[in-house]
């Protein structure tokens, strides 16, 4: 097959180690390819071939190490080493601005070098998430202007990062793969890749525009689902009406192919993606002359979750007679997602920076997450254990519920009296808070 070997597993480069790509250079290396990772990060190189991983996923580390010592994967910054690949996967950063335009620079430098070692009967596969039309108008000018090698030579198409953290190495394994190429024999290549390396279900598409808006709607509708779901919490809460009930009747209706599918409200939206691809959408529609309105309304009732947060915190410690303006409030849980150490647009900083604001005296507490990162971010160190988290506290915050907060003896906790429990993001059942409120606990959760 054109741009693939047939008798012996690919060799697979991968430019960039964060996260996404860390995770397919491990997955890629169990599977028996033989993999070089490329990132111009230095540090990260290092902490790589010491043996240190700084991503926060179940397995990960392992999978690395195991395969860095049987020799299927090594690690460089030496952008040479992908002249011997035979499929280069481009897995960099593409963050956006606040006004939705891609901020292109790590993708362009990653262009830009990987043109200066590509040579023909390569296959290039990008996964960066990017608009539609990007692949085509900025990638392939930029992998042809180190004038090795012509867009006939090499294959060239667009594969979609849809993983979800915490359970990225679990859904590699069994998620379709959506390839769209630049023409047919880039999009049979990279789906035989695919077939072959992951073994999944792979969903060819006619052009790499139509996979790019694939994983745009993926997360414009994630997005707008949980925007509905928090707003039916505020409306639950008018009524003193639980809307886990309300969302779990609702959610018995069949509709297409299944049934509605309501997700739960929270805190907040964070994370590397659906803050940022609904913007993409957005961006690249009013560019085009359509004035996109669902996606931007979604971001606003997000991005309102935090201070509506807080606001409760402050409401229902004033109900109870205590001042927010004098209260300690133990923030447990500062990632964006539970059972991950991952700050990245995390909505809990929000709801910090607003209950500071309102003068209540904030700990912050959470095993997972770095406790410098945390610091730089939150303006403010964490402390290093769950006891002197919530010391005399007036309020637990659970905005994440990591696997250690499942197991909390609240029995045990030295908080004041009447303290208040604010479920953020731990959904905690009837008979949790009826055990919670026979402590002596007062409990509030986002409608409920």
């Amino acid at each position: 097959m054109r741009f693939l070997p047939e008798h012996r597993e690919p060799k697979v480069a991968i430019v960039g180690l964060g996260y996404v790509g860390s995770c397919f250079a491990a997955i890629l290396a169990d599977h028996g390819c033989e993999v070089i990772g490329v990132d111009n990060d230095a540090r990260l190189v290092d902490e790589l071939t010491a043996r240190h991983c700084r991503y926060h996923e179940e397995g990960l580390a392992d999978l690395l190490f195991s395969s860095m010592a049987a020799g299927r994967l090594r690690v460089t910054t030496d952008y040479a080493a992908l002249t011997a690949a035979d499929v280069v996967i481009i897995a960099v950063g593409t963050p956006v601005r606040a006004d939705g335009s891609l901020v292109d620079g790590q993708l362009r430098g990653a262009c830009t070098e990987v043109s200066r070692h590509l040579r023909a009967g390569q296959l290039v596969v990008l996964k960066s998430t990017v608009p539609p039309g990007t692949t085509r108008e900025l990638v392939l000018p930029l992998l042809e202007r180190g004038g090795l090698v012509q867009g006939d030579d090499f294959g060239l198409a667009f594969t979609p990062e849809r993983f979800a953290e915490g359970t990225a190495l679990r859904e590699l394994r069994k998620l379709p793969i959506v390839v769209g190429g630049m023409d047919d024999d880039s999009t049979e290549a990279a789906a035989a890749f695919w077939r072959r390396t992951f073994e999944v279900e792979v969903v060819p598409l006619p052009s790499p525009e139509s996979a790019e808006i694939v994983k745009l709607a993926d997360n414009w509708w994630i997005d707008l689902n949980i925007a509905l779901a928090n707003e039916l919490a505020k409306f639950c809460a008018l009524f003193e009406v639980d809307v886990l009930d309300v969302i779990g009747a609702a959610n018995t209706v069949p509709k297409g192919a299944g049934k509605v599918n309501i997700l739960l409200p929270s805190v907040g939206v964070g994370g590397s993606c659906l803050v940022k691809d609904p913007w993409m959408v957005w961006r690249s529609a009013r560019e085009r002359g359509l004035e996109i309105l669902t996606a931007p309304i979604g971001r606003e009732v997000n991005a309102g979750m935090p201070e509506y947060t807080a606001q409760l915190i402050a409401e229902e410690l004033q109900r109870l007679g205590k001042d927010p303006a004098k209260s300690t409030v133990a923030v447990l849980g500062l990632a964006f997602k539970s059972d991950t150490g991952d700050l990245r647009a995390t909505p809990v900083e929000a709801a910090v920076n607003a209950l500071r604001k309102a003068g209540a005296k904030v700990r912050l507490y959470d095993p997972l997450v770095d406790p410098v990162q945390a610091e730089e971010l939150f303006d403010l160190k964490p402390v290093a254990t769950l006891r002197e988290a919530v010391e005399g506290a007036d309020c637990l915050a659970l905005m994440t519920l990591h696997q250690q907060f499942r197991e909390i003896d609240f029995a045990a906790l030295p908080v004041s009296p009447s303290c208040l429990v604010l479920d953020g993001r731990a959904y905690y059942p009837e008979a949790k808070i009826t055990s919670l409120r026979e402590l002596g606990y007062v409990y509030r959760g986002i409608g409920r």
